[in-house]
């Protein structure tokens, strides 16, 4: 069941991530500005935000199951009216209705691991289903970006919305119901229900670390590929080597730090991580034009150390709700990292300009701004407290460095 969510994951992670490296392609293609871009990549973060707090008040209702297979039904849906975009406005709203489903989707993954798997072993099963994002970046990302060069840029999309469609029947045929969170689904209104989710002070601090940890990155993330180009001197044909070489040593990472924090208590590798992701946040915002093999160094550091503070992260944050709430926690968490996502993007879309000879300005003022959320999350992890009765050795969240 962990290899299915991880595939499920895998598609819509590749599905978000495969815009960012087209960046350079997009603007050139469609005429439009990294302002317009950034909107692009806005709208399926600001419709999933949206649409994770509405699902909010009914998705504890649901067999998770059930709930899986609708909702990546419609991102699948909605990834193919993305490949069929003919225009820079139609795509932004196709984005928009692949986001609707895709952010709640990654929700539903996320409750479904917190119910299952007890959590002295979360972390090495958060690790294993977030690597997806690393096998997105290693093969997915850099053969989309092929398929882009080779053909056009909506090509990625018919591929994803493609391979959708054996997940989908996998999920089906062989995920089991996961009916146990509705012995409580009656206890409360839907309405009761989120404002008990919404109003309980530690799902607030989780939700405003799920924000904070999510600027972080993408305040920088939207124009990592458009900087590599035109500021630091790589070809639109050597940007595949940047997610390929991230994606493999964070596929390994992830899963390391995930046991990792299993063993040595998932707040210290928190802080451990985010004080090693200041390195290579402000020496990448600040890269000049350097080698292939360096530009690959940093970035790759930089996705390693980024990546790495997710798995104890969310580790965290799933002991922090009881197994009844789980799914409308999510679900607003999820929200809350989408809009956070969006309107990242969008806020360094205003502050990133470019310069007569395209090249990107101002990105180093976006590199200050992530790393004081990087260290903003340092403390508010430290806050964050289990609910009642989710550890079995409270000490593995709240213990001190």
């Amino acid at each position: 069941m962990l290899l299915l969510l991880a595939a499920i994951q895998f598609t819509t992670n590749l599905d978000f991530l495969i815009i960012l490296p087209l960046g350079p392609q997009d603007m050139r293609v469609m005429h439009i500005s990294p302002a317009q871009f950034n909107a692009i990549v806005a709208a399926y973060a600001i419709a999933a935000g949206i649409s994770g707090v509405a699902a909010g008040f009914f998705l504890d209702r649901f067999d998770r199951k059930t709930a899986l297979v609708w909702l990546f039904l419609g991102f699948a849906t909605g990834t193919l009216l993305c490949a069929l975009a003919p225009t820079y406005r139609l795509l932004v709203a196709a984005r928009a209705i692949a986001g609707v489903f895709g952010g709640v989707t990654g929700a539903v993954i996320l409750a479904i691991v917190g119910d299952v798997i007890p959590e002295h072993r979360r972390g090495a099963a958060m690790g294993l289903v977030m690597s997806a994002f690393s096998v997105a970046s290693i093969f997915g990302v850099p053969l989309g970006l092929v398929l882009a060069s080779d053909f056009n840029w909506h090509v990625p999309f018919y591929v994803i919305a493609g391979i959708s469609v054996p997940i989908l029947i996998a999920v089906f045929r062989f995920v089991p119901a996961l009916r146990g969170h509705l012995d409580h689904s009656d206890d409360q209104h839907p309405v009761a229900r989120m404002l008990a989710v919404l109003t309980e002070p530690n799902h607030q601090l989780a939700f405003l670390f799920m924000a904070v940890l999510t600027w972080a990155g993408f305040t920088i993330f939207p124009t990592l590929a458009t900087y590599m180009v035109y500021n630091v001197g790589l070809t639109e044909k050597q940007l595949p080597f940047i997610y390929l070489t991230g994606g493999l040593c964070t596929l390994f990472s992830m899963n390391w730090v995930g046991r990792w924090a299993d063993r040595a208590g998932k707040l210290r590798v928190f802080t451990l991580m985010s004080l090693a992701t200041s390195i290579p946040v402000l020496a990448l915002t600040n890269l000049p034009r350097v080698p292939l093999l360096v530009a690959l160094a940093i970035s790759t550091l930089l996705m390693i150390c980024m990546s790495g503070r997710f798995v104890p992260a969310m580790a965290m944050m799933t002991a922090t709700v009881e197994s009844r709430y789980r799914g409308g926690f999510m679900s607003v968490n999820s929200s809350v990292q989408q809009f956070s996502c969006g309107l990242a993007a969008w806020s360094s879309g205003r502050i990133i300009g470019q310069g007569p000879n395209q090249e990107i300005t101002h990105y180093p003022v976006a590199g200050f701004i992530s790393l004081a959320c990087v260290l903003t999350c340092i403390w508010l992890a430290r806050l964050l407290r289990p609910a009642p009765g989710e550890l079995s050795t409270a000490p593995l969240v709240v213990e001190s460095l």
